[in-house]
């Protein structure tokens, strides 16, 4: 019996409800698909609403005896992994958020490349500096929706891409493909190196000193992952040598990153907010996400998202 023939399939309760504009809006989203929005005990699906509340789950979803699916709002789920399980099915906003990303990413490439920090603040007119993105070759560590939305930018700009991941199989659109066990051979010869992979065991800390030290002196780190990626310490030290040229960081560890943190310091640190996707931005492409997937459950078809649990992403 598919997902759409079971009774009550289309039973949806979305919460905890602590945020109403996020609620408002997927709840909307569940309705204009077909879903019928009940009580929490007489729901088989559970759309949740706010990802800052992820200690309130377990109390939760023992209210929700009847769920079988649970969707989850953002991307990077690091919250939720307590909760995971095989009892339920677990998708998420995976892939959801992969344009807006990767138009920081270019951004944040086109700043460093320009220069532009070394011109934003000036009070005289600087000398002139900076390179071209275009013909650049950029290592990306990570092989999900935003390494694809990034190739497809990067397109007119003649790109070349190196993307790292946890196999090598080739990655559409890359020039070439490497393992995770050749991230040195990766980003030695690389412009630029862009971490945009999902944070598990394997990767946290996978930028250190060793990668600092096999990137050229000329080489920006980019970062729109999360910051635990990056051995913080190992990134200030490659800052203040010169060993790599700056570094861009849309996400810290810890985060927000604290007043006088050292990092502040560093000219050659440009730091954003984690504003590679707001909740402004990203609020209409969860909905769509959530009608999508609602109306593909209530028809038996495959949902998008799927979280693989025991990789936790």
């Amino acid at each position: 019996m598919s997902a759409g023939e079971k009774a009550g399939a289309n039973a949806f309760a979305v919460g905890p409800g602590s945020r109403p504009e996020m609620h408002d809006a997927l709840a909307a989203a569940v309705a204009s698909a077909g879903g019928h929005l009940v009580p929490f005990e007489d729901a088989e699906v559970l759309v949740w609403d706010d990802p800052g509340a992820a200690d309130d789950f377990p109390e939760i979803i023992r209210s929700c005896p009847k769920v079988k699916w649970v969707q989850l709002p953002w991307a990077g789920i690091e919250p939720f992994l307590p909760h995971l399980d095989h009892t339920h099915i677990w998708t998420s906003g995976k892939d959801v958020y992969s344009r807006p990303v990767a138009e920081w990413i270019v951004t944040a490439l086109l700043t460093a490349f320009r220069d532009f920090h070394l011109f934003v603040g000036a009070k005289s007119w600087p000398l002139q500096s900076g390179r071209n993105l275009l013909g650049s070759s950029i290592t990306v560590v990570g092989a999900g929706g935003i390494t694809g939305s990034l190739i497809e930018l990067l397109g007119p700009w003649d790109v070349n891409v190196t993307v790292v991941r946890r196999r090598g199989l080739p990655f559409d659109g890359a020039h070439r493909t490497l393992s995770s066990d050749r991230l040195t051979e990766a980003v030695s010869e690389a412009d630029a190196v862009v971490v945009a992979a999902a944070l598990t065991d394997a990767t946290r800390g996978i930028i250190n000193r060793h990668i600092f030290d096999a990137m050229r002196s000329d080489s920006w780190l980019i970062n729109v992952a999360r910051g635990a990626h990056v051995v913080v310490p190992d990134l200030e030290d490659a800052l203040r040598s010169g060993s790599i040229a700056g570094a861009v960081l849309d996400v810290t560890d810890p985060e927000p990153l604290p007043d006088r943190h050292p990092l502040w310091a560093f000219d050659n640190c440009i730091i954003t907010p984690h504003v590679g996707n707001t909740p402004e931005m990203g609020l209409p492409l969860l909905a769509e996400r959530v009608a999508n997937n609602t109306r593909n459950w209530l028809n038996g078809l495959p949902l998008a998202g799927v979280v693989d649990v025991d990789a936790g992403y």
